[in-house]
């Protein structure tokens, strides 16, 4: 919204229910009231400056105001499902610093895990023989996976290469820089009938509710999603295990079965109810088969994965409440393209072919977000 110089204070719902306002329309008054203290401003002629007996309950609210404006996602827990902040505990927080600062660092940068950076040898994943680690920078940071058998001068050149080409490489989500609208931009079509649905949260116990909240603040903090009051559609969030390769287990008969063991949680929006309401894009996903057909007859290949691929495509601004998910931390939206609805692999393969058009079926094949670079020989 564009400044308002007649009316230079906008009073927003978190704001509100934190002073616990009453507003009489037919008399033209608003009441705030904090800690037994009640003050009451005319919105006949905008608000008042306040008197010398509100002075100390202004002051105390403005101390609380100040504690909102610089409110990290670290203290998440603190907002309830309506927007409003419970401010029991900020109070004695924001009582003890006379100027509250923000936060030199972004939020990821506080609360990410060390094994996330992956700059320290010791948290790397250990490599099978053919494989090797790679540093771009200093200290063996940025690393990269290149093969162990190739020879000094064609290792040398691919890691001039890669190093030439490091700004297409991201190792955290704040690398992301994003895809230009101008490219590609994910609509989401609703049916002429389409009704609107407001799905209310699921309960989480304890241990999802902190994955959930760490998935929440990587995703604030990069900018993919935003926080909003209202929306038409509420989709509700789901917390499902990540499995990994398969590995052998032995059972008490002595029977080897194959198992797929749990390696983390993913956080998941079940979009179900919007995707029955949207436009079907009918656009052709490759076959896997064909592509790996075309990589036949090559000696050289060179495999790349997608990072958070569907986050670099932007949503169309007036469809981004659409994407609205309720969670123990309050209603957010996404900027960007979130997994699960149901046209996102047609847009993502649609955008891919676009920028690789000029490459494909020479020395590219794209399946979604895994790229297969190939060659008969190495350069």
């Amino acid at each position: 919204m564009s400044e308002d110089h007649d009316i230079p204070i906008i009073l927003g719902r978190p704001f509100l229910a934190t002073a616990q306002a009453t507003i009489n329309v037919a008399e033209g008054k608003i009441s705030l009231s904090f800690g037994g203290d009640k003050v009451t401003f005319s919105m006949n002629s905008a608000l008042r400056q306040p008197q010398e007996e509100d002075c100390d309950f202004i002051n105390e609210l403005n101390e609380i105001i100040n504690f909102e404006n610089h409110i990290t996602l670290d203290n998440l827990e603190g907002i309830s499902d309506n927007g409003s902040l419970e401010l029991e505990d900020k109070k004695d927080s924001a009582e003890a610093s006379d100027d509250i600062q923000a936060p030199t660092e972004s939020i990821e940068q506080a609360t990410r895990e060390p094994a996330s950076e992956t700059n320290n040898k010791d948290e790397l994943k250990k490599l099978p023989e053919h494989l090797k680690y790679i540093f771009l920078g200093p200290e063996e940071s940025y690393p990269l996976i290149i093969s162990a058998l190739l020879l000094p001068d064609q290792e040398a050149q691919l890691i001039s290469l890669l190093k030439r080409n490091q700004a297409a490489f991201a190792w955290k989500i704040s690398d992301i820089k994003g895809i230009s609208p101008a490219v590609c931009m994910h609509h989401i079509r609703l049916e002429a009938d389409a009704k609107p649905c407001r799905q209310p949260q699921r309960r989480l116990n304890e241990n999802m509710q902190e994955v959930v909240k760490k998935e929440v603040i990587k995703l604030f903090d990069a900018g993919i999603i935003y926080p909003i009051s209202d929306s038409q559609w509420v989709s509700p969030t789901q917390v499902v295990p990540k499995k990994g390769g398969f590995i052998e287990q032995t059972s008490d008969d002595g029977e080897v079965l194959m198992t797929r063991p749990v390696t983390g949680w993913r956080v998941c929006i079940d979009y179900r109810k919007l995707n029955l309401a949207t436009k079907k894009d009918h656009f052709p996903l490759p076959f896997l088969d064909q592509c790996l057909e075309k990589l036949s007859g090559h000696e050289y290949y060179y495999f790349l994965d997608g990072y958070s691929g569907y986050h670099q495509i932007p949503i169309k601004p007036e469809d981004c409440e659409k994407t609205t998910f309720t969670c123990p931390y309050g209603t957010l939206a996404y900027r960007r393209m979130p997994f699960g609805l149901c046209n996102a692999p047609a847009t993502f393969q649609r955008c891919m072919y676009h920028i690789f058009s000029d490459l494909l079926d020479s020395c590219i094949e794209v399946f979604m977000d895994d790229f297969s670079v190939y060659g008969k020989t190495f350069s």
